[in-house]
């Protein structure tokens, strides 16, 4: 069902009645799963945090229809984000792939995402920020609010963690953009040598420049804690003792 969702502009989800069928589906999905899944409503922020995450969570090739479906499948969250692939020779094979007049064009498509990636980074942050900030002031009011009960304390710590994990899996998913772009551009010099490499160099560079931005914005286990990388670190360590617990 994820890799049938309808694909808008600039790469994110339409809005559509299927496209909400399909997250409201993965949220129940990782619900089962025992992950992070609050029922609450989305702010306007943490909407625009989503749509905003599509083109990092989405392959970046964006032609590989096995690839493309599992994507959207742990975009979507109706499988884990463990179940993704971190294909970083399946960039270059795409690009490299079928018939093309020039390699000037294979330099060129590499030099687009590259800085389109970038350009997207520091809008991202934006939002995420905005979220950030909210999400304290969400566990800030719980000690003080005395109507809610155990369900609304929890529901509110899962909603931080959603968040927090999305913004820890778009900086762990622009880093391995980063080495598949890197991995095609080595590889296009040694099969098509050009001039143009110096400039697809400079792209990557671009956007390598700007995960810093991504960097600040969490702390540096944050996807180890997400359970995006192996590690033993708790997924309760990106929540504050006062509703880590829940």
């Amino acid at each position: 069902m994820g890799g049938c969702a309808q694909e808008g502009d600039f790469g994110r989800p339409a809005p559509s009645a299927w496209n909400s069928l399909v997250d409201s589906t993965g949220a129940i999905a990782a619900r089962e799963r025992e992950e992070p899944s609050s029922v609450f409503p989305l702010t306007d922020d943490e909407r625009i945090l989503r749509d905003r995450a599509w083109r990092f969570l989405m392959p970046a090739q964006g032609r590989a229809a096995f690839t493309d479906i599992l994507a959207n499948l742990t975009r979507s969250r109706l499988l884990p984000p463990s179940a993704r692939i971190d294909d970083i020779e399946g960039y270059h094979a795409e690009l490299i792939a079928g018939p093309f007049r020039s390699p000037y064009s294979r330099y060129s498509r590499l030099s687009e995402d590259a800085t389109a990636d970038g350009r997207l980074i520091p809008p991202f942050a934006a939002t995420a920020s905005r979220v950030i900030d909210a999400d304290r002031l969400r566990l800030r009011a719980l000690p003080f609010s005395a109507s809610l009960d155990d369900f609304d304390v929890r529901h509110a710590a899962m909603r931080v963690a959603e968040n927090r994990c999305l913004i820890a899996w778009v900086r762990l998913e622009t880093g391995l953009r980063v080495a598949r772009y890197r991995f095609a551009l080595e590889h296009f010099v040694v099969e098509m040598p050009g001039r143009e490499a110096l400039a697809a160099e400079r792209t990557i560079a671009f956007l390598d420049d700007r995960r810093p931005i991504l960097a600040a914005l969490l702390p540096p286990e944050a996807e180890a804690r997400c359970g995006l990388v192996r590690s033993a670190v708790p997924l309760a360590g990106l929540v504050p003792p006062v509703v880590a617990k829940y």
